[in-house]
């Protein structure tokens, strides 16, 4: 195994920054969003990434249609790619990090936890391991209402974009979802599943009112994931954003005919006066994470 990654005397060695930009062009699905999300120009991303596929005399990408996939080599880099950049990030934050301690209050909807917020939370954890981290998930009028209050330090929201008073990260549409494979949204009456306190609720109510479709409530819950389970059993359909769902959802085929739904932006609130550069810290790489 050693002889395989040295000659002679001389190993060869993987530059984390190459891996750091295939990572996120994997990540993103296209050189110009990893370009954007680094802060990196196309060609200097794009240069990282040829030079890996140099010194490893292999094919990392492939490109299809206007987007770029991973070849089954490239695959295999990035379970180690990731590896390694974690590592690398850990020892770093270890090392020259010290000295930032303390304890953040992060609020955060229940219905926007995946993908974003556990990217954001452990990577901020491996540079910066001695603070603490304070989650709270609740509804966007709860967290509001707290934030108001003085607690969480910082929140996300999922607000209407012209209503929503905080930093706009992002838009997302919101979708109407069913299980994968799902019979349930040929059903009439519309069987479908609002969380008691969601936001979301109103805008899906009052589109199936507007477009005179007859629904049923099959699930009257509150949380996210008593509501969730039904729609995974096929019982009923939610409205959720596009690119939170579940693993098992889809999204309900056109030829349901449902009515379409408003966009929600991803807001950022910050409690002000705070004087505390952690904080900041973590405000940047959320809305790094959210806008790239």
């Amino acid at each position: 195994m050693l002889n395989s990654i040295r000659s002679g005397d001389i190993f060869r060695n993987l530059d984390v920054s190459s891996l750091r930009s295939f990572v996120a062009v994997a990540d993103t699905g296209g050189v110009t969003r990893a370009a954007t999300k680094l802060h990196l120009t196309q060609s200097a991303v794009s240069m990282q990434i040829k030079r890996m596929e140099t010194a490893l005399d292999l094919p990392l990408l492939e490109r299809v249609g206007r987007n770029v996939m991973l070849t089954k080599e490239g695959e295999q880099l990035l379970a180690y790619s990731r590896r390694m950049i974690s590592l690398n990030d850990e020892v770093w934050g270890r090392l020259t990090q010290p000295n930032f301690e303390g304890e953040i209050k992060f609020g955060f909807p229940y219905d926007v936890v995946y993908p974003y917020i556990p990217r954001i939370l452990r990577q901020f954890s491996a540079v910066y391991p001695r603070v603490k981290m304070r989650l709270k998930s609740w509804d966007t009028l709860t967290l509001k209402a707290r934030f108001a209050a003085g607690v969480p330090d910082i929140v996300l929201t999922t607000e209407l974009p012209h209503e929503g008073k905080g930093e706009l990260l992002r838009t997302e549409k919101l979708g109407w979802f069913s299980a994968r494979d799902g019979k349930v949204w040929r059903q009439s009456p519309l069987q479908v599943s609002f969380d008691g306190k969601c936001i979301f609720r109103q805008s899906g109510i009052a589109a199936l009112n507007a477009a005179g479709m007859a629904w049923e409530q099959a699930v009257d819950t509150t949380g996210t994931a008593a509501y969730s389970a039904f729609v995974s059993a096929d019982i009923a359909v939610a409205c959720v954003l596009q690119g939170t769902q579940m693993d098992d959802w889809e999204e309900v085929p056109a030829e349901a005919k449902l009515p379409e739904l408003p966009e929600y932006g991803i807001f950022l609130y910050v409690q002000p006066g705070h004087n505390n550069p952690i904080i900041n810290e973590f405000a940047d790489l959320v809305r790094t994470t959210y806008r790239s």
